[in-house]
Protein backbone atom coordinates (compact mmCIF):
# COMPACT_ATOMS: atom_id res chain seq x y z
CA UNK A 1 0.00 0.00 0.00
CA UNK A 2 1.21 3.40 -0.59
CA UNK A 3 1.78 6.28 2.17
CA UNK A 4 -1.35 7.40 3.34
CA UNK A 5 -1.29 10.92 4.66
CA UNK A 6 -3.84 13.54 6.55
CA UNK A 7 -4.11 17.04 4.44
CA UNK A 8 -6.94 19.17 5.74
CA UNK A 9 -10.34 17.71 5.72
CA UNK A 10 -10.22 14.63 4.29
CA UNK A 11 -7.64 11.46 4.23
CA UNK A 12 -5.93 10.22 1.35
CA UNK A 13 -5.94 6.43 1.64
CA UNK A 14 -4.26 4.73 -1.17
CA UNK A 15 -5.12 2.36 -3.72
CA UNK A 16 -3.21 -1.11 -2.75
CA UNK A 17 0.28 -2.00 -5.18
CA UNK A 18 0.61 -5.30 -6.57
CA UNK A 19 -2.51 -7.38 -5.61
CA UNK A 20 -1.56 -10.77 -6.28
CA UNK A 21 -3.84 -13.65 -7.54
CA UNK A 22 -3.25 -17.34 -5.32
CA UNK A 23 -4.57 -20.37 -4.97
CA UNK A 24 -6.19 -22.44 -1.93
CA UNK A 25 -2.71 -24.02 -1.83
CA UNK A 26 -1.18 -20.46 -1.13
CA UNK A 27 -3.45 -20.58 2.05
CA UNK A 28 -1.12 -22.52 3.91
CA UNK A 29 2.31 -20.68 3.37
CA UNK A 30 0.86 -16.68 3.70
CA UNK A 31 3.78 -14.35 3.84
CA UNK A 32 4.79 -13.13 6.96
CA UNK A 33 2.74 -10.24 8.90
CA UNK A 34 1.07 -9.55 12.42
CA UNK A 35 -2.50 -9.65 11.24
CA UNK A 36 -4.18 -10.97 8.45
CA UNK A 37 -7.03 -10.09 7.02
CA UNK A 38 -9.25 -12.90 5.62
CA UNK A 39 -12.41 -11.34 3.61
CA UNK A 40 -15.63 -13.50 2.77
CA UNK A 41 -18.57 -13.53 1.34
CA UNK A 42 -20.86 -14.39 4.37
CA UNK A 43 -22.52 -16.60 2.80
CA UNK A 44 -19.94 -19.00 1.37
CA UNK A 45 -19.16 -22.36 3.04
CA UNK A 46 -16.06 -22.77 0.50
CA UNK A 47 -14.70 -19.64 1.50
CA UNK A 48 -14.90 -20.25 5.16
CA UNK A 49 -13.73 -23.53 4.61
CA UNK A 50 -10.64 -21.18 3.17
CA UNK A 51 -10.04 -19.15 5.75
CA UNK A 52 -10.24 -22.07 8.10
CA UNK A 53 -7.43 -23.79 6.08
CA UNK A 54 -5.61 -20.58 6.04
CA UNK A 55 -6.03 -20.48 10.02
CA UNK A 56 -5.15 -23.68 11.07
CA UNK A 57 -1.96 -22.89 9.11
CA UNK A 58 -1.13 -20.07 10.63
CA UNK A 59 -1.56 -20.93 14.07
CA UNK A 60 -2.97 -17.89 15.33
CA UNK A 61 -3.02 -16.37 19.06
CA UNK A 62 -5.93 -14.07 18.62
CA UNK A 63 -8.92 -14.02 16.32
CA UNK A 64 -10.90 -11.18 15.66
CA UNK A 65 -14.54 -12.08 14.37
CA UNK A 66 -16.80 -9.17 12.98
CA UNK A 67 -19.34 -11.76 13.69
CA UNK A 68 -19.28 -10.81 17.37
CA UNK A 69 -19.80 -8.32 19.40
CA UNK A 70 -17.37 -7.67 22.67
CA UNK A 71 -20.49 -8.96 24.98
CA UNK A 72 -20.84 -12.32 23.24
CA UNK A 73 -16.99 -13.15 23.35
CA UNK A 74 -17.48 -12.15 27.29
CA UNK A 75 -20.10 -14.65 27.54
CA UNK A 76 -18.46 -17.42 26.00
CA UNK A 77 -16.26 -17.12 29.34
CA UNK A 78 -15.83 -20.65 30.96
CA UNK A 79 -17.84 -22.04 28.17
CA UNK A 80 -16.47 -24.81 26.13
CA UNK A 81 -15.29 -23.29 22.87
CA UNK A 82 -15.51 -26.78 20.63
CA UNK A 83 -18.91 -27.49 21.47
CA UNK A 84 -21.32 -26.16 19.16
CA UNK A 85 -24.58 -25.99 20.88
CA UNK A 86 -23.14 -23.94 24.02
CA UNK A 87 -21.40 -21.89 21.75
CA UNK A 88 -24.54 -20.94 19.89
CA UNK A 89 -26.55 -20.92 22.95
CA UNK A 90 -24.01 -18.01 24.85
CA UNK A 91 -23.47 -16.29 21.68
CA UNK A 92 -27.33 -16.17 21.09
CA UNK A 93 -25.83 -16.96 17.47
CA UNK A 94 -28.91 -17.54 16.19
CA UNK A 95 -30.56 -14.29 16.75
CA UNK A 96 -27.47 -12.44 15.58
CA UNK A 97 -28.93 -12.18 11.43
CA UNK A 98 -25.85 -14.29 10.41
CA UNK A 99 -25.75 -17.06 8.91
CA UNK A 100 -25.88 -20.79 10.54
CA UNK A 101 -23.37 -20.80 12.71
CA UNK A 102 -22.34 -24.69 11.29
CA UNK A 103 -20.69 -22.16 8.17
CA UNK A 104 -18.39 -20.47 10.62
CA UNK A 105 -17.69 -23.46 13.07
CA UNK A 106 -14.66 -24.76 11.02
CA UNK A 107 -13.26 -21.35 11.07
CA UNK A 108 -13.23 -20.92 14.66
CA UNK A 109 -12.22 -24.95 15.47
CA UNK A 110 -9.11 -24.13 13.16
CA UNK A 111 -7.80 -22.39 16.49
CA UNK A 112 -9.83 -23.39 19.29
CA UNK A 113 -6.90 -21.92 21.95
CA UNK A 114 -6.45 -18.97 20.75
CA UNK A 115 -7.68 -15.82 22.25
CA UNK A 116 -11.04 -14.31 20.77
CA UNK A 117 -11.83 -10.55 20.50
CA UNK A 118 -15.46 -9.13 19.70
CA UNK A 119 -15.39 -7.01 16.43
CA UNK A 120 -18.89 -6.10 15.94
CA UNK A 121 -20.43 -3.13 16.32
CA UNK A 122 -23.39 -2.86 18.42
CA UNK A 123 -26.80 -2.08 16.72
CA UNK A 124 -27.31 1.15 18.96
CA UNK A 125 -23.98 2.37 18.42
CA UNK A 126 -24.38 1.34 14.52
CA UNK A 127 -27.61 3.73 14.70
CA UNK A 128 -26.04 6.32 16.39
CA UNK A 129 -23.06 6.84 13.46
CA UNK A 130 -25.65 7.19 11.31
CA UNK A 131 -27.56 10.08 12.50
CA UNK A 132 -24.47 11.31 14.29
CA UNK A 133 -21.72 10.29 12.78
CA UNK A 134 -18.85 7.88 12.89
CA UNK A 135 -16.58 9.91 15.06
CA UNK A 136 -19.09 11.21 17.65
CA UNK A 137 -19.87 7.54 17.99
CA UNK A 138 -16.33 5.80 18.67
CA UNK A 139 -15.49 8.64 21.05
CA UNK A 140 -11.25 8.72 22.65
CA UNK A 141 -9.34 7.69 19.98
CA UNK A 142 -11.34 8.59 16.77
CA UNK A 143 -8.56 10.29 14.79
CA UNK A 144 -6.41 7.95 14.83
CA UNK A 145 -8.60 6.21 12.73
CA UNK A 146 -8.78 8.92 10.78
CA UNK A 147 -12.70 9.40 11.68
CA UNK A 148 -12.42 12.93 12.94
CA UNK A 149 -11.49 13.95 8.41
CA UNK A 150 -14.41 13.88 6.24
CA UNK A 151 -13.78 10.98 3.26
CA UNK A 152 -12.48 12.78 0.06
CA UNK A 153 -15.65 13.60 -2.06
CA UNK A 154 -15.09 11.08 -5.02
CA UNK A 155 -14.54 8.24 -2.65
CA UNK A 156 -17.60 9.26 -0.49
CA UNK A 157 -19.91 9.48 -3.83
CA UNK A 158 -18.11 6.12 -4.79
CA UNK A 159 -19.03 4.31 -1.37
CA UNK A 160 -22.52 5.99 -1.19
CA UNK A 161 -23.12 4.19 -5.02
CA UNK A 162 -22.16 0.94 -3.36
CA UNK A 163 -23.89 0.93 -0.58
CA UNK A 164 -26.84 1.85 -2.73
CA UNK A 165 -25.97 -0.61 -4.89
CA UNK A 166 -25.75 -3.06 -2.39
CA UNK A 167 -29.23 -2.33 -1.15
CA UNK A 168 -30.70 -2.81 -4.46
CA UNK A 169 -31.93 0.53 -4.54
CA UNK A 170 -35.01 -0.12 -2.16
CA UNK A 171 -33.48 2.50 0.15
CA UNK A 172 -33.23 6.39 -0.80
CA UNK A 173 -29.96 7.49 -1.66
CA UNK A 174 -30.22 10.83 0.63
CA UNK A 175 -29.63 7.78 3.61
CA UNK A 176 -26.52 6.47 2.02
CA UNK A 177 -23.94 8.80 4.00
CA UNK A 178 -25.15 7.35 7.11
CA UNK A 179 -24.90 4.02 6.00
CA UNK A 180 -21.08 4.53 4.91
CA UNK A 181 -20.60 6.37 8.23
CA UNK A 182 -21.65 2.82 10.44
CA UNK A 183 -19.15 1.15 7.42
CA UNK A 184 -16.62 3.07 8.83
CA UNK A 185 -17.20 2.98 12.55
CA UNK A 186 -17.27 -0.60 11.82
CA UNK A 187 -14.25 -0.72 9.98
CA UNK A 188 -12.40 1.26 12.89
CA UNK A 189 -13.92 -1.31 15.71
CA UNK A 190 -11.79 -3.99 13.96
CA UNK A 191 -8.45 -2.25 13.55
CA UNK A 192 -9.11 -1.98 17.69
CA UNK A 193 -9.55 -4.84 18.09
CA UNK A 194 -7.12 -6.18 16.24
CA UNK A 195 -4.78 -3.72 17.82
CA UNK A 196 -5.55 -4.74 21.35
CA UNK A 197 -5.14 -8.31 20.36
CA UNK A 198 -2.27 -7.73 18.75
CA UNK A 199 -1.19 -5.87 21.78
CA UNK A 200 -2.46 -8.45 24.56
CA UNK A 201 -1.04 -11.76 22.51
CA UNK A 202 2.14 -10.52 20.50
CA UNK A 203 0.02 -12.02 17.34
CA UNK A 204 -0.15 -13.80 15.06
CA UNK A 205 -4.19 -12.00 15.03
CA UNK A 206 -6.49 -13.53 12.12
CA UNK A 207 -9.62 -11.39 11.43
CA UNK A 208 -12.37 -12.33 10.20
CA UNK A 209 -14.52 -10.36 8.14
CA UNK A 210 -16.45 -9.49 5.04
CA UNK A 211 -14.79 -8.54 1.59
CA UNK A 212 -15.68 -5.11 2.03
CA UNK A 213 -14.55 -4.96 5.28
CA UNK A 214 -10.94 -6.57 4.56
CA UNK A 215 -10.13 -3.79 1.77
CA UNK A 216 -6.79 -2.16 1.52
CA UNK A 217 -7.91 0.79 0.10
CA UNK A 218 -10.41 2.50 2.97
CA UNK A 219 -11.20 -0.93 4.78
CA UNK A 220 -10.25 -1.96 8.05
CA UNK A 221 -6.79 -2.57 7.13
CA UNK A 222 -6.33 0.81 5.69
CA UNK A 223 -7.11 2.27 9.12
CA UNK A 224 -5.18 -0.15 11.13
CA UNK A 225 -2.18 1.09 8.86
CA UNK A 226 -3.11 4.52 9.53
CA UNK A 227 -3.34 4.34 13.50
CA UNK A 228 -0.48 1.72 13.63
CA UNK A 229 2.05 1.92 10.01
CA UNK A 230 4.58 -0.31 11.89
CA UNK A 231 2.21 -3.01 12.17
CA UNK A 232 2.68 -5.46 9.02
CA UNK A 233 -0.79 -6.40 7.56
CA UNK A 234 -1.84 -8.51 5.17
CA UNK A 235 -5.30 -8.78 3.60
CA UNK A 236 -7.15 -11.44 1.62
CA UNK A 237 -10.14 -11.20 -0.41
CA UNK A 238 -12.41 -13.80 -1.58
CA UNK A 239 -13.99 -13.80 -5.22
CA UNK A 240 -16.42 -15.55 -7.12
CA UNK A 241 -15.63 -14.28 -10.23
CA UNK A 242 -12.50 -12.98 -11.56
CA UNK A 243 -12.54 -9.10 -11.22
CA UNK A 244 -11.90 -6.46 -14.06
CA UNK A 245 -9.12 -4.32 -12.60
CA UNK A 246 -6.48 -5.14 -9.84
CA UNK A 247 -9.20 -6.04 -6.37
CA UNK A 248 -7.91 -3.98 -3.30
CA UNK A 249 -6.60 -6.79 -1.57
CA UNK A 250 -2.78 -7.86 -0.64
CA UNK A 251 -3.82 -11.27 -2.03
CA UNK A 252 -6.91 -12.79 -3.50
CA UNK A 253 -8.31 -15.83 -4.66
CA UNK A 254 -11.43 -16.69 -6.72
CA UNK A 255 -13.95 -19.53 -5.54
CA UNK A 256 -17.03 -21.48 -7.04
CA UNK A 257 -19.76 -19.05 -6.68
CA UNK A 258 -22.44 -19.82 -3.84
CA UNK A 259 -26.07 -20.42 -5.30
CA UNK A 260 -28.04 -17.60 -3.26
CA UNK A 261 -31.09 -16.87 -5.66
CA UNK A 262 -31.73 -13.07 -6.13
CA UNK A 263 -30.21 -10.55 -3.33
CA UNK A 264 -32.84 -8.33 -3.97
CA UNK A 265 -35.98 -10.26 -3.59
CA UNK A 266 -36.05 -9.03 -0.14
CA UNK A 267 -36.30 -5.68 -0.88
CA UNK A 268 -38.97 -6.37 -2.86
CA UNK A 269 -36.95 -5.71 -6.05
CA UNK A 270 -35.12 -8.16 -8.63
CA UNK A 271 -32.05 -7.74 -10.68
Amino acid sequence: MKPCALIPMMICLAAPVGAEQIDVTDLQHLPDAQVFVFGEFHDSEQQHLNQAAAVAALGPKAMVFEMLTPAQVAALEGVDRTDMAAFAKATDWENSGWPELSMYWPVFQAAPKAALYGGNVPSAELRAAFSDGAAAVFGAGAGAYGLEQPLPEAQQAEREQEQFDAHCEAMPMEMMGGMVAAQRIRDARLAEAALRALRDTGGPVAVITGNGHARTDWGMPALLRLAAPVVAVLSVGQFEETPDQAPPYDLWLVTEPTDRGDPCEGFGKTQ
